[in-house]
């Protein structure tokens, strides 16, 4: 059997690096001509010069929060996809909000190239746990499993009895979702007597899996493995293993991509094992993303990886450049913590604080009140429950107590553990 999915994956890197950057001139040419947003984002730019990384790095750096504002004034994407192309395709919609076409066919493939490395293969029936409603991570992770050849229960997201029903009638042999909603599963059904045993193998995103939780599914006879992916680009990293079935350090980075970690708030590259924001250029000409930068700290490590895969490695998820930050699969922005406060006069200053609650994330805002003020807990509760839509706890502070570091989200959950 083969120990990988196809021969791209260990191409020399020399001849994975000719051929991506020899491709990026006529790419960004037609791309250029084509959508207008890109290619008023780079103007000035002779694209038949961009044939290495030096010069890619030249170009500026695209960052979530300037895509917002183009799509708002030029709806849906800014003017950064052809819209013929997208013809019989899906549309997605991310919070903040950004809308997002759906994957290309090779995107697609980097997501089967994830659950193969995670064990998965062909006639596996894989129980999708990622949510199948507005945002693309269902549909994402459903399509690159079909693609690898297997079955698919669309699951989503909630009713946990139901989705314990269906996969002991079903009997999956992979979980695909975040990882803390595999415990949940796992606990209901132990509570209600069903039998889930036949699930051996899981491929996670949407958080941080934690090494606790990587162990305790272990005991429970769940090989475990995780991926970084994005909306825009679908799976960009992903873990593999060794001979013995255990997860090797690091992340190998998917085909048809261009991986760069810059300076947090810079264009910049650091050197190999710095620790910097990923940004990303992907050569799909449906959506022609260039240097989009992620917001997601990461460092390129320089050893080629023992599984076999050429790609660059990549040390995973290590945090956020900016204080936006993931919780339970979903984005929280610092504007959203801005328009609480915004919609509560009683409200002087908040912070949304960050943490792990046994093996899940947890929200708690930390509320100031207005000088004479008496919050209404309930009802910011229910606030940050609308903004978020995400549940989180409210507990008000001494005035002046919030410390005065510019933070509005502070993550404090423990990575290591």
């Amino acid at each position: 059997m083969s120990l990988h999915f196809d021969a791209l994956e260990t191409r020399a890197p020399e001849e994975r690096e000719i051929e991506l950057f020899s491709r990026l001139p006529g790419f960004l040419r037609t791309a250029m001509l084509r959508m207008s947003g890109l290619g008023n984002w780079l103007e000035g730019v002779d694209p038949e010069k961009v044939m290495s990384r030096e010069a890619l790095a030249a170009l500026p750096v695209l960052r979530k929060s300037e895509l917002m504002r183009l799509q708002s004034e030029d709806p849906p994407f800014g003017g950064y996809a052809d819209m013929a192309a997208l013809s019989g395709q899906r549309v997605f919609m991310s919070p903040g909000p950004i809308f997002e076409p759906e994957l290309s066919q090779e995107q697609t493939l980097n997501v089967a190239r994830a659950f193969f490395a995670a064990g998965i293969r062909p006639g596996d029936l894989v129980h999708n746990a990622f949510s199948y409603h507005m945002t693309p991570g269902g549909f994402m992770l459903d399509a690159g499993a079909r693609a690898l050849g297997c079955a698919v229960f669309a699951a989503g997201t909630g009713n946990t009895d139901m989705q314990v029903e269906a996969a002991a009638m079903l009997k999956p042999t992979v979980y695909a979702g975040t990882p803390d909603f595999l415990k949940i599963i796992l606990d209901k059904a132990l509570e209600a007597g069903r039998d889930l045993s036949s699930l051996r193998r899981a491929l996670v995103s949407g958080g941080a899996l934690f090494p606790s939780l990587r162990a305790e599914y272990a005991t429970r006879g769940v090989n475990v493995l995780q991926c970084y992916a994005t909306a825009e680009f679908g799976v960009i990293a992903y873990e593999t293993t060794n001979d013995a079935g255990e997860p090797l350090p690091g992340m190998v980075v998917g085909e048809e991509l261009i991986v760069e970690i810059v300076r947090p708030g810079t264009g910049d590259p650091v050197a190999h094992g710095e620790v910097g924001e990923l940004v990303i250029t992907c050569l799909n000409p449906a959506y022609p993303l260039v240097r989009l930068g992620t917001g997601d700290l990461s460092a390129v490590l320089s050893e080629p990886s023992p599984c076999g895969r050429t790609g660059t490695r990549i040390a995973g998820w290590m945090g956020r450049a900016d204080q936006r930050t993931k919780v339970k699969g979903m984005f929280v922005d610092p504007k959203h913590v801005s328009q609480i406060v915004a919609l509560h006069a009683e409200i002087a200053r908040a912070r949304l604080v960050v943490v792990r609650r046994g093996d899940q994330d947890a929200m708690r805002l930390e509320v100031e009140p207005a000088a004479g003020a008496n919050p209404d807990l309930d009802a910011i509760a229910a606030s940050l429950r609308e903004i978020t839509k995400l549940g989180g706890g409210v507990e008000i502070v001494a005035p002046g107590s919030l410390p005065n570091d510019g933070k509005v989200i502070s993550d404090e959950r423990d990575y290591a553990h």
